[in-house]
């Protein structure tokens, strides 16, 4: 197995939560990766139960309902959806 490989194994999602502040996906080799629902407009707009309905991939996460598709890798960069921009107000940010 080459070291690209390897990486792309380490990096293969397996396991996704989507609450009402943050999209959190949980990576093979045990790191999360989370990210403002903000982030992504269809995902931030849909239902809880829209967006239960998900499909992992080697390289992602896809809700086919909302015909939505986010890559790790573009999680790992801090890519936004194109347009994307934070509702107004404090209340979009999950306290930690």
């Amino acid at each position: 197995m080459t070291t690209l490989q390897i990486e792309i194994e380490d990096s293969r999602p397996v396991a996704v939560l989507c609450d009402e502040w943050n999209l959190t996906v949980t990576l093979a080799d045990g790191r999360r990766v989370q990210t403002p629902l903000w982030w992504y407009p269809r995902l931030f707009k849909a239902s809880a139960a829209q967006r239960s309905i998900v499909e992992l991939s080697p390289l992602g996460v896809h809700w086919p309902e909302l015909d939505e598709d986010i890559s790790v890798a573009s999680m790992l960069r801090g890519q936004k959806a194109p347009g994307a921009k934070p509702p107004p107000g404090e209340g979009y940010a999950k306290p930690q």
